[in-house]
C-alpha cells in the first residue's frame, strides 16, 4: 500500500508548470501514483499542498459520490485522466466533458479545486482541498531550487563577462597589428562590467515590475535548469548515502585477515577431529559390553565453520 504522498525526491524531480483555472494563473506540480497522489500549487504568494492515501481517497469519493461503491483502483484511473491535464496546463483534455473550478479563501486560506466529468455514464465529482503547505515543503520544494538555480546563471554570468573582457583584448590585439572592420555597424564598445550591470538594472527592473503579472509564465529554458539542478542533487544525495569503496590496500587487508581466520580454522578442526579419534578409541581396561555401548554411539564430529569471504 502507497504512502500518503509522494516521497520528497520523487516530487522534487517533476516540473512546475504553470495553469490557469477559473482565471487564476497559478504554478502546479504533481504525482499520482497506483492509488495516491500529491499535488503543490503556489501563486507565488503563497503554496498549498494535498497529500492523500487509497484510504482517504475513497472517503472523499464516497462523501462526494453517493452511488459510488466501488474500490479506488476502479476509478482512480479516471480521476488521474481528468486531473492530470488540467494540473498540467494541458488544453487537450482526455475528458473533454470535464468541468475545473477553483475557489479559494481569503488572506492565504484553503484553495478548493473541483472537478466534474462522467464515470460509466454517470456523474463524477472530486475535489482538490489544498492547505497552506509547511515552510520545510515550500524550501525543499521551491526556494532551495530557485536559489540553486540564481547561483548557477551568476556563475554563468561572471564567466561570460570574462569571455568578453579577453575577446576585447583579442581584437584589440587585431586592431594594433593593422585588421579594420570591413563594416562599421559590426564595431562594438569596450565591455566595461560595472557599467553594464547599472545599465542592465536601470532598464530590466522597471519592465520587471510592469510585467509581474506574467511571471509564472515559465519558459523551456527555465524548465530544462529546473531539471538539472534536482538531478543534481538527487545523484549527489545518492553519492552521499553510498558508502566508499574500500582502497587496494584495504582490500589486501581485508584478504589476509580471511585467509588467517580460515587456516587457523583449518587447524582447529584438524585437532578437534584427531582428539575425537582418540576419545572413540576403546581401552585395554574397558570391558566388552562398554566397548558395546562406546560402538553404538554415535561419534560426534565437528562441523565445519564458514568463515571470512564465505561468511
Amino acid at each position: 500500500m502507497e504512502g500518503r504522498g509522494a516521497p520528497t525526491e520523487v516530487l522534487l524531480q517533476r516540473p512546475w508548470l504553470p495553469v490557469s483555472v477559473s482565471g487564476c494563473q497559478l504554478l502546479a506540480k504533481s504525482w499520482f501514483g497506483e492509488t495516491a497522489y500529491h499535488v503543490l500549487l503556489t501563486d507565488m504568494h503563497c503554496v498549498w499542498e494535498e497529500r492523500m492515501d487509497s484510504a482517504a481517497i475513497q472517503k472523499r469519493a464516497q462523501e462526494l459520490n453517493r452511488r459510488l461503491r466501488a474500490p479506488v483502483k476502479a476509478f482512480f484511473s479516471h480521476l488521474c485522466e481528468v486531473a492530470q491535464p488540467c494540473l498540467s496546463g494541458s488544453d487537450g483534455r482526455a475528458d473533454s466533458e470535464a468541468q475545473i473550478s477553483l475557489t479559494r479563501q481569503e488572506d492565504g486560506g484553503n484553495v478548493s479545486m473541483k472537478l466534474k466529468s462522467e464515470l460509466a455514464g454517470l456523474p463524477f465529482y472530486w475535489e482538490f482541498d489544498c492547505t497552506p503547505a509547511p515552510v520545510t515543503v515550500v524550501c525543499v520544494q521551491l526556494v532551495r531550487p530557485l536559489l540553486a538555480m540564481s547561483h548557477l546563471l551568476q556563475r554563468q554570468v561572471k564567466q561570460l563577462g570574462g569571455l568578453l573582457v579577453r575577446k576585447d583584448a583579442e581584437i584589440q590585439d587585431y586592431r594594433e597589428n593593422g585588421a579594420t572592420l570591413s563594416r562599421e555597424r559590426l564595431q562594438t564598445d569596450v565591455f566595461e562590467e560595472q557599467a553594464y550591470k547599472e545599465d542592465f538594472m536601470s532598464k530590466a527592473l522597471p519592465l520587471l515590475c510592469s510585467e509581474q503579472q506574467h511571471s509564472l509564465d515559465l519558459d523551456g529554458e527555465f524548465q530544462h535548469l529546473y531539471a538539472a539542478v534536482t538531478q543534481t542533487r538527487k545523484r549527489k544525495r545518492q553519492t552521499e548515502e553510498e558508502p566508499p569503496p574500500p582502497t587496494p590496500a584495504e582490500e589486501l587487508d581485508l584478504l589476509a585477515s580471511s585467509l588467517g581466520a580460515s587456516v587457523s580454522s583449518e587447524d582447529r578442526q584438524e585437532e578437534e577431529a584427531a582428539g575425537a579419534k582418540t576419545a572413540d578409541r576403546p581401552t585395554v581396561q574397558q570391558s566388552l559390553p562398554v566397548t558395546s555401548n562406546a560402538a553404538q554411539r554415535p561419534s560426534s564430529k565437528p562441523k565445519k565453520k564458514k568463515v571470512g569471504l564465505f561468511r
